[in-house]
């Protein structure tokens, strides 16, 4: 088999990017021959970044962004020209551009939707790409969800539950450095450290796990890692709380540096509020580390299907930092090691990823032909 992962932008910056590299990466290491085609700014020509012997990374030149999708019309006339090399185009949603160039390709092989989520932000825009999004569900073989609670819930899948399939995100074990851990830890000494890490943006929540300081005795500190355009209204937050020395703006970390975060920190806590969190990966990199989380039930997405509530964390109502306080001190508790060791239990069981890719491969042996 040749298989095209077929969406979304490079450099890898989101959840959605990353699936479809570690997917090329994994399919590609075990000898099948897999492309990832993409679109990159700020190139005039196209480029190939060879992974190895059977997986490449083919990036195509874009020439701007509009409301999170890459404008990108060379994409279209590429697969025309190679649509026949490939057995499965594995297509990443939400990528209109992606489903635009499969549409006018004239590909009649077998297609694979990785539903990653629904299109929530973007409404206004959704009108006019719903009629492509429905024509992609009709002529795929299989719809792929994160989690079975996404696939479920999402009122775009309900009249194609019989061809959905849920194939957890797998990651390969953060691995922290002892001695960073214990250097980072020694800052804050006697203090239980509460973590939380991505892009300061609304869907976050953060402004409610910063509120939930206040509700927190003092031996708490929390250490949020990212940057965004709310991190100024954050700060300003946490000094009106008089919480400043209390919660750690780190901002932008970088990757050799995030283990060491979640190796040092007690509990993880993902705040989101809105279903644009459809499952959460840092959620799983807290649980390779036996690092117990909270996370929000946030309607119809997945992330409290990857925290088992009372087992690996947890689970707490959206835009509530009472909540969120109460479940943080309930895990650091005297039950801490009983919730540390069912993260790492529940990471063992469902987000390995060697699990992922072996799923993966079994679904492209198993799909039906497409004319």
């Amino acid at each position: 088999m040749k298989i095209l992962q077929l969406g979304k932008f490079y450099p890898i910056r989101g959840g959605v990017e990353k699936v479809m590299w570690d997917l090329t990466r994994g399919l590609s290491e075990r000898g099948t021959d897999c492309d990832m085609l993409c679109a990159e700014l700020g190139i005039r020509e196209p480029h190939i970044i060879q992974m190895n012997a059977h997986g490449r990374v083919i990036c195509l030149p874009a020439k701007t962004k509009k409301a999170g999708t890459m404008i990108a019309p060379k994409m279209i006339g590429w697969l025309r020209r190679h649509k026949d090399e490939y057995d499965i185009i594995h297509i990443h949603h939400p990528d209109p551009m992606a489903c635009l160039a499969l549409r006018l390709s004239g590909y009649r092989g077998r297609v694979i939707v990785h539903w990653h989520s629904d299109i929530v932000s973007q409404r206004f825009f959704l009108m006019f790409y719903r009629p492509l999004q429905r024509w992609m569900l009709r002529r795929c073989d299989t719809v792929v969800g994160t989690s079975p609670v996404y696939l479920r819930e999402s009122p775009d899948l309900r009249k194609f539950q019989d061809k959905t399939l849920a194939v957890p995100i797998g990651i390969d074990p953060v691995l922290p450095d002892a001695r960073k851990v214990a250097s980072f830890r020694a800052r804050y000494p006697g203090k239980k450290i509460v973590l939380s890490l991505g892009r300061m943006i609304p869907y976050k929540g953060y402004a409610f796990l910063v509120g939930a300081m206040a509700y927190l005795p003092d031996d708490y500190v929390l250490v949020l890692a990212g940057e965004g355009p709310q991190r100024p209204a954050l700060e300003k937050l946490a000094k009106e709380q008089g919480n400043e020395k209390r919660i750690i703006f780190t901002g932008y970390v970088e990757d050799d540096d995030v283990p060491t975060l979640f190796g040092a920190c007690d509990v993880f806590v993902l705040s989101s509020v809105m279903k644009t969190e459809a499952f959460g990966i840092v959620q799983l990199e807290a649980f390779s580390c036996r690092r117990p989380v909270v996370a929000t039930k946030i309607p119809e997405s997945g992330v409290s299907w990857v925290n088992e509530d009372g087992v690996s964390g947890i689970n707490v109502p959206v835009c509530d930092a009472a909540a969120i306080a109460g479940a943080v001190e309930k895990i650091c508790g005297s039950q801490w090691q009983r919730y540390s060791d069912g993260a790492r239990a529940r990471f063992e069981r469902w987000f390995r990823y060697e699990t992922m890719i072996e799923k993966i491969e079994e679904l492209y042996e198993n799909t039906n032909v497409s004319l």
